[in-house]
């Protein structure tokens, strides 16, 4: 069983306490600590593992893709509807434009594309997979869209398939979910997908949020091989329900006309009203603050315990918030521009999506070669976030 530092072992209970730092064998210390609120974000600390990286099963990803919808929207279009402009915007975020699902575009069907060119590119059969899952916190159905996937795909076997919920940070931890089915599961071939619609939870009236995010899918193929060939060096997991409140989209009663709310019944309250999700409500001063800070320590944990320097890394690729976020995770790991992948104006932010977009769009491109090493890393809602220590191929 996979723990929240990246190393794999035995499944016991254990509970978190503060300890003293301890000397280990391998020369990391072992902490533990408690988060506290964001807003003392520079006392935020991540807690390091003390037990030896022991793979007997490795995974290495063999396939990636990705989808988007028709629909593009400029900032200078979005101008058109809220008072912006495309300066504002690109000066503040790097965006240019963003693609939107429009007409019969649905998040499934954007999905299985992405699902499809992974498989093609990995030259792995649909009936070949062992599990689906599907990064996402804007499913078409609200007990999940995967089992969906799996039909349309094809596939005859019934592969597991479920939704795994963590906004911006999904595919990250979908990726090292995958991993543990692998290692500790005796599964072969996973398919992870990324894929949000947050046009669909945004006011578009708010100039603070609606001018960043995107619509998209990504894919990839993640597979079981042996130890030697592993792929997946190190990884880093956190959240922090403390910031919560700096960026959500909480449930909320709807207006109802409904005459059982008002009909003097002895059930009072009974029955609830219908409920749905307001639009994005983000702070982003303080969800900035916390990537900045956060994100790189992450990264640094997550090589540490691949015994790998930051100067080992080929490529940076970074779920795609905002340009400036980017730019400083990569000052921080000191890290030249010309290592760092970043699609985010052609796209916007979208969310689980945006890392295996840029990841199929390096492959694909020529950039991101077999034997590439490659760090990662989301954050967002939650909060939540997380990183890991790859290799392409």
């Amino acid at each position: 069983m996979a723990n929240a530092s990246g190393f794999f072992t035995p499944s016991v209970p254990h509970f978190r306490v503060r300890v003293r730092p301890l000397a280990t064998a391998n020369g990391f210390s072992a902490k533990v600590v408690c988060f506290g609120n964001i807003e003392g974000a520079e006392n935020r600390a991540t807690s390091k593992s003390s037990t030896p990286r022991l793979v007997s099963k490795g995974c290495k990803l063999v396939g990636c893709g990705s989808a988007v919808p028709a629909l593009e929207i400029s900032n200078d279009e979005l101008s058109q509807i809220v008072d912006t402009s495309d300066e504002w915007i690109s000066v503040r975020t790097g965006i240019r434009r963003r693609r939107v699902l429009s007409g019969k575009d649905n998040l499934t069907t954007l999905a299985v594309e992405a699902a499809r060119k992974a498989l093609e590119m990995a030259k792995v059969d649909s009936d070949d997979l062992d599990l689906i899952l599907m990064c996402t916190s804007t499913p078409e159905d609200l007990f999940g869209s995967a089992p969906q996937i799996s039909k349309q795909l094809g596939c005859k076997t019934n592969p597991l398939s479920y939704d795994i919920t963590a906004a911006c940070s999904g595919f990250v931890l979908g990726l090292i979910s995958a991993a543990c089915h692998i290692r500790g599961g005796g599964f072969n071939n996973v398919l992870v997908i990324g894929a949000d619609a947050l046009s669909r939870y945004v006011d578009w009236t708010d100039r603070g949020t609606c001018i960043l995010f995107g619509d998209a899918a990504g894919a990839v193929l993640l597979q079981g091989c042996n130890s030697e060939e592993d792929g997946l060096f190190g990884f880093d997991l956190h959240s922090d329900g403390n910031g919560q409140r700096h960026l959500n989209a909480a449930i909320r009663e709807n207006e109802s006309d409904n005459a059982l709310d008002s009909n003097g019944s002895v059930l009072g309250s009974f029955p609830p009203k219908p409920s749905s999700y307001s639009c994005i409500q983000m702070n982003g001063k303080e969800v900035f603050r916390f990537a900045v800070r956060c994100v790189p320590q992450s990264i640094e944990y997550a090589l540490e315990k691949a015994g790998l320097p930051a100067s080992s890394i080929d490529w940076l690729i970074l779920h795609q918030a905002n340009q400036r976020i980017i730019d400083a995770v990569a000052t921080r790991l000191e890290l030249p521009s010309e290592r760092v992948i970043s699609n985010l104006a052609n796209y916007g932010n979208t969310s689980a999506a945006s890392i295996p977009l840029a990841l199929d769009e390096a492959v694909r491109s020529g950039k991101v070669q077999p034997g590439h090493t490659i760090a990662t890393a989301g954050f967002g809602a939650g909060l939540t976030w997380g990183s890991a220590i790859v290799r392409w191929c």
